[in-house]
């Protein structure tokens, strides 16, 4: 026997919750613990471990905002522990621990694991982009309708951003992660499929990619090139 409840009765739900339940678009977040000497360690040779961590700070927030009011289901997956406490709204954000050995294997887990719930587009992203906004990921989830595979290239020859309608596990196997190489061997895998390529953007990992940019300033006001 189901029980139905009046309809002042029921669990609050945002409307942006609500996707999480109906949404066939998934954008997966996969951020770091922020935590002091953790993260952003290239950044924190020249910036300091304290910087960084401020620095890393700034751009989770800025992730949130460019992806909280997006009308798809939401994923972040944290690399050490899920923190149920944090600026990841529990109410927006479904809340997920990282799986695997290297960073390919942990990126498949994540998508094979969003297929298996029934998913039909899913869309990866990292949690430094400053130069991504929300309009880019409509975009890219707009993309998948007509193509199976969706690449943003960032300027240092990695990816920002890789969405697909099927799973592909070659796409995450044979790589080296953090290199310049991962970008053409991504695309090397996607030569027979339809895949749509985004726009290059700048990701953060290394002072140049920050020192010019005003919103860093306040960051960057004590360091010395």
């Amino acid at each position: 026997m189901s029980i139905i409840l009046p309809i002042d009765k029921l669990p609050e739900l945002s409307a942006i919750n609500y996707h999480n339940l109906t949404s066939k678009n998934l954008l997966l977040i996969f951020t770091r613990n922020p935590q002091l000497g953790k993260c952003k360690t290239r950044l924190a040779a020249t910036v300091g471990n304290q910087t960084a961590l401020d620095i890393y700070k700034f751009l989770l927030n800025h992730t949130i905002n460019i992806t909280k009011n997006l009308n798809v289901a939401k994923q972040v997956w944290y690399s050490e522990e899920v923190w149920e406490d944090d600026i990841w709204d529990g109410k927006v954000y479904d809340k997920k621990l990282q799986k695997g050995d290297d960073l390919g294997t942990r990126m498949g887990n994540a998508f094979q694991e969003g297929f298996a719930q029934g998913f039909e587009r899913i869309i990866i992203i990292g949690s430094d982009m400053f130069d991504l906004n929300q309009k880019d990921l409509e975009k890219a989830f707009k993309k998948l309708h007509d193509n199976d595979y969706v690449v943003g290239p960032a300027d240092d020859g990695g990816y920002y951003l890789l969405g697909m309608t099927n799973y592909k596990n070659e796409l995450f196997t044979e790589k080296s992660w953090g290199q310049d190489t991962v970008l053409q061997d991504t695309l090397t895998n996607l030569k027979n499929e339809k895949c749509h390529i985004l726009d290059t953007r700048n990701d953060v990992d290394l002072y140049d990619d920050i020192k010019d940019i005003d919103a860093f300033q306040p960051f960057l006001k004590n360091i010395e090139e």
